[in-house]
């Protein structure tokens, strides 16, 4: 009978040991029931394993059928980031502490796998961010996101002031220590954090979310997803501006330039097990009450 995958990626973090314990064990049952597994590089030399099985993460994405990523959210959201654009299926397995985006338990991991391995699935398209920093007209550097772009100083609690605008509509100019433009993948992370709302995975929409606003009057907002939202950074400003890409990646942000973020043309394709349910997620993570009627 024909594999609904045949050939899956393990990528995960080198220098943890409990997520190199799970890979070499998820390595151990894929091999012994036929299929072909590639480990990215950093975790193939920590394991000592062969060449002929090492590739590095875009590789993984090329050829594999389904990645398993095992680690926390931030390292799924870097992996994500790369993975996504090629449209790969994507499992997580949590070695972290949240787990908002890794289903799967260490401990209890056979069993679901096996059911997934046979199609006994859920899937979902998870929308991303895409930053773009332009200077006098030019593009100067941009990324990706799957949570969040923030604009920010460089320095805690350091004023900065800027003009939103929604496509070519003015929205709002704000004195604040930034803005947080979250997806809805991200609206459990910074975001939450920052007072903004929590919004369903497949919702198609965008929050603006202030951070920490001279005025009492500023408030998140909730946008549609395709629009494009620019941010026009004042002259008047402190050069050391950036926009944080998931918290990893950073772009450096001149008094001036002008910020454009929009969902990008790529989905990460999320894989859930039968029984995952986003709102038991919520309850789990945050803490909510439980069914009492």
């Amino acid at each position: 009978m024909s594999k609904l995958y045949n050939t899956i990626g393990l990528i995960g973090k080198p220098d943890h040991d409990g997520a190199l314990a799970t890979i070499a064990a998820l390595h151990h049952y894929l091999e012994n029931n036929g299929y072909h597994v590639m480990i990215e590089t950093k975790v193939s030399e920590k394991l000592n394993k062969n060449s002929d099985i090492t590739f590095d993460i875009v590789e993984i994405g090329e050829q594999a059928d389904l990645a398993i990523v095992v680690g926390g959210d931030g390292y799924m959201l870097g992996a994500a980031r790369v993975l996504a654009s090629h449209n790969v299926a994507v499992l997580g397995v949590n070695r972290g502490n949240l787990g908002f985006l890794t289903d799967l338990s260490p401990d209890n991991l056979i069993e679901p796998l096996e059911a997934i391995l046979e199609g006994k699935s859920n899937t979902e398209h998870r929308c991303l961010l895409y930053a773009e920093v332009y200077r006098h007209g030019q593009l100067k550097s941009s990324n990706a996101a799957m949570n969040e772009a923030v604009l920010h100083p460089g320095k805690v609690a350091s004023m900065m002031e800027f003009a939103v605008y929604l496509g070519d509509t003015f929205m709002f100019s704000q004195r604040s220590d930034g803005i947080i433009i979250s997806t809805p993948t991200g609206s459990t992370a910074y975001s939450m954090s920052a007072g903004g709302p929590i919004m369903t995975p497949t919702l198609n929409a965008l929050s603006l979310v202030p951070m920490f606003p001279h005025t009492l009057s500023s408030r998140p907002i909730v946008v549609d997803g395709d629009s494009e939202i620019k941010i026009v950074v004042a002259e008047n400003n402190h050069e050391e501006l950036q926009v944080s890409c998931d918290g990893h990646v950073i772009l450096a942000v001149m008094p001036g330039d002008e910020i454009r973020i929009k969902k990008s043309k790529f989905t990460l394709r999320l894989v859930h097990p039968l029984d995952h349910d986003y709102f038991s997620v919520l309850r789990t993570k945050l803490g909510w009450g439980n069914k009492v009627y």
